[in-house]
């Protein structure tokens, strides 16, 4: 039986372990959303991860509402993207980009000159922590009204997509929490009556699209960097069926787990984040024979017993990688693990960032 300690192939990249790093918004980038010399550290110490997820990086002015989050639309943003990767690789290590269109929920302070979001329906439909968290980050918030997404606002997603990820083993769309794309998939959010809305295979479509063009994009030989099959996405999407998200809701938003790759299914003890809606994850692996990666509140044994039994082929941890950059060491030495610092999650310093102990 595998365990946490044993290789795994995806496409034609093998991870020497199965402890993965969750994408972890973080927060250090500039105020242009430009990576910094910090965050080449940060992600370099962390390289013995089986595979590094990047925190959730814009691909657009108008998809980024976070403050001093990283994007991708700039040459500047991409150019120093360049020396993280590099940095993980010269450390032995793997890293796809994770890539964020976050559409209505993005706050309008972001958007500048009177540009609308782009997503579904009106500001009253977007209630919940999200947008509240953005708008206690973001002075004078102003109530405009957003529109839905179109066929042209569709086709420009899906080429800010597709043109993500200097470097970088391969990328990862975020399809999870009430943003862009996980708009498009729940149906109580989707109201659409076009080819993008009504049924799941049309609710589908733009993550296809956007996967497709991915995939198109990034492969060079046998090293694509996305794969999609008619349904299902090797390298490719991150949602979060049953979880919480602002205005989503609907219950086909459960029934496409399928198409996945990693899967964070929150419990009813989650620390952050809780639901109590079934773990969907036994049904996914009925039906999807790829590598399934599982996420939300892990430790060594339950995600040995995840992997030992077949459920997941891997594991990502989240904030066990924040305070324990060489993670997979100290859970092979069975090391107590230090304790990340919420307080410092989002500042914009090393402190809780590049200063936790970096040995086992």
């Amino acid at each position: 039986m595998p365990t946490l300690f044993d290789a795994l192939r995806i496409g034609s990249l093998t991870a020497p372990n199965r402890i993965f790093m969750a994408p972890l918004t973080r927060g250090r980038a500039t105020r242009d959303h430009v990576p910094t010399e910090r965050m080449v550290r940060y992600y370099a110490q962390r390289a013995s991860a089986g595979l590094i997820m990047t925190e959730a990086t814009g691909i657009s002015r108008q998809g980024l509402g976070w403050p001093y989050a990283p994007g991708l639309w700039t040459d500047e943003q991409c150019e120093a993207w360049k020396p993280v990767t590099a940095a993980v690789h010269a450390a032995g290590g793997r890293i796809f980009a994770q890539l964020w269109h976050m559409g209505r929920v993005v706050h309008p302070d972001y958007l500048g000159g009177g540009s609308a979001r782009v997503g579904f329906g009106d500001d009253s439909a977007v209630q919940g922590a999200h947008l509240r968290r953005q708008e206690a980050l973001c002075a004078g918030a102003g109530a405009r009204r957003e529109r839905a997404a179109g066929d042209r606002e569709g086709l420009r997603s899906r080429r800010d997509e597709r043109d993500g990820g200097p470097a970088s083993n391969g990328v990862q769309l975020h399809s999870a929490n009430g943003y862009l794309l996980d708009q498009f998939l729940r149906d109580g959010s989707n109201q659409r009556t076009d080819s993008y809305g009504g049924s799941i295979d049309n609710r589908v479509r733009l993550l296809r699209e956007v996967a497709e063009a991915v995939a198109g994009r990034g492969r060079r030989g046998a090293d694509g960097r996305a794969i999609l099959t008619e349904r299902r996405i090797a390298r490719g999407r991150r949602p979060s069926p049953g979880g919480a998200v602002p205005g989503g809701g609907g219950e086909d938003a459960r029934r496409d787990g399928h198409r996945v790759l990693e899967l964070r299914e929150p419990g009813p003890d989650g620390t952050f984040g809780k639901t109590d809606v079934p773990k969907v994850s036994p049904r996914i692996r009925e039906v999807f024979t790829r590598p399934l990666v599982l996420n939300s509140d892990y430790t060594k044994e339950t995600a040995d017993a995840a992997i030992a039994s077949g459920l997941a082929d891997a594991i990502t941890f989240g904030r066990p990688f924040i305070a324990n950059p060489v993670l997979p060491a100290r859970l092979a030495k069975g090391a107590a693990l230090a304790k990340d610092d919420m307080a410092t999650w989002y500042t914009q310093g090393d402190e809780g960032y590049v200063d936790y102990r970096a040995e086992a």
